[in-house]
């Protein structure tokens, strides 16, 4: 029997994949996806292995869980490296201690390796920390989808990362603004996070829970005062790229070759 190992993919970069997931991919036999994996991530696996798409199309599951798992278990028999390949990091809403305890329970030997999760890198894609000092000294993560949210209990962390939470967006801001959190609190929305096809949204929750901004998927939503922090820091960062891209112009045209503008280096990211 094979060894299945439940990787998670990061929020997706490639980049930010981990070493041992990059390791195990170029190994891998059989590989179970998901659909937040890219496809710079799924070109790791040698063409020869045996791929297959188990995640959610139109939001419907192409598998359910249970057929999930029994594939699991057929393919240990017939292959000695399984990988099932999650977005993000498997045990953060990833279904992955189901697979685990289920694998275990027959026998199966599992191993585990962790990847980046959204949760965090997706707000700091956007330059907005989930923890602060003076600001925020606790974050909770929540799922989009749960309809058993405690959500006066989870509205005590000073910063809440929302994940699948795009569809009720408006439902989310009702709740916590029920809930006791500040109407005016800001809210940013982080649609492809970590990719070069990111966007930032800001807001606030009153707005959201009115008139919900137009948001696409997949999207990290994050509620708490360290969206200032966030917001700032991206104007910051869009100013440089501005006296950069000036710079580099004015000099242009005076027949100078860029180096620099006191205060600005050339190479500062843009």
């Amino acid at each position: 029997m094979g060894r299945v190992y439940i990787v998670g993919a990061g929020p997706g970069d490639p980049d930010l994949l981990t070493l041992k997931a990059y390791r195990i991919l170029r190994e891998a036999e059989a590989v179970l996806y998901d659909a937040l994996v890219g496809e710079e991530v799924l070109e790791i696996v040698p063409p020869e292995a045996f791929r297959l798409f188990v995640g959610k199309r139109a939001g419907k599951h192409t598998l359910s869980q249970e057929e999930i798992n029994r594939l699991l278990l057929e393919l240990s028999r017939t292959y000695t490296k399984v990988v099932r390949l999650k977005g993000g990091d498997p045990f953060v809403f990833g279904r992955g201690g189901e697979e685990l305890l289920f694998l275990l329970r027959h026998g199966v030997e599992v191993e585990v390796v962790p990847g980046v999760t959204s949760a965090t890198a997706g707000p700091l894609s956007a330059l907005i920390p989930v923890t602060h000092r003076g600001v925020s000294s606790s974050f909770a993560v929540i799922s989009g989808h749960g309809k058993e949210v405690d959500w006066e209990r989870i509205s005590g962390a000073d910063t809440l990362v929302v994940l699948m939470g795009v569809r009720r967006r408006r439902e989310i801001a009702e709740e916590l603004i029920r809930a006791g959190r500040d109407p005016s609190e800001p809210v940013a929305f982080v649609e492809k996070a970590t990719t070069a096809r990111k966007r930032v949204i800001f807001s606030t929750l009153d707005k959201v829970a009115k008139d919900p901004p137009l948001v696409g998927t997949p999207a990290v939503i994050v509620v708490g005062r360290v969206v200032d922090i966030g917001r700032e820091a991206l104007s910051y960062k869009h100013l440089i790229s501005n006296l950069k891209h000036l710079s580099r112009f004015l000099l242009g045209n005076a027949g100078v070759e860029a180096q620099s503008v006191e205060g600005v280096p050339e190479d500062l990211p843009g």
